[in-house]
């Protein structure tokens, strides 16, 4: 992780963690596995100020493009459980791509699918919605990039 974390700004991460103590659904062993992984991690999580978030770390609302190496692009929006909307690609935070990618940052890795049939994919790109790091402006992007 670009981090050493998962990164939530802090109201967020309040949501993020009543959605999982809520969540009764579970689709299949790997959804739930990975909900377990998003649970561990989120203990040992950084949480910031909506301000202090850095523009390229994955919240709420963010849109995000990630790549796989057999040429896999796709592009989606990382939405409540009550917002999915599979059509135009929103996908929930609890669902297993959801949870993969929350709190990770641009060129952060993960591993996707079921077991034996896993995808690496890397993240290419995120623009997060006006809530997030508001104050960021092109040159400080620039020079959060060469910083980090």
């Amino acid at each position: 992780m670009k981090y050493g974390s998962l990164v939530f700004e802090e109201s967020e991460f309040l949501i993020i963690k009543k959605y999982l103590e809520h969540n009764v659904t579970i689709e299949d062993y790997a959804h739930k596995n990975v909900l377990e992984i998003l649970t561990q991690n989120m203990n040992i999580a950084m949480c910031l100020k909506a301000e202090d978030i850095p523009f390229d770390i994955i919240t709420l609302n963010t849109i995000l493009k990630v790549s796989g190496a057999s040429g896999i692009r796709q592009t989606f929006q990382i939405v409540s459980p009550n917002e999915v909307d599979v059509k135009n690609n929103k996908i929930s935070v609890i669902s297993s791509l959801g949870a993969s990618v929350i709190g990770r940052a641009v060129g952060d890795k993960i591993s996707y699918g079921l077991p034996g049939d896993l995808i690496s994919l890397k993240i290419t790109k995120v623009n997060q919605s006006n809530t997030a790091n508001k104050n960021t402006t092109e040159d400080q992007k620039t020079k959060k990039e060469t910083i980090h």
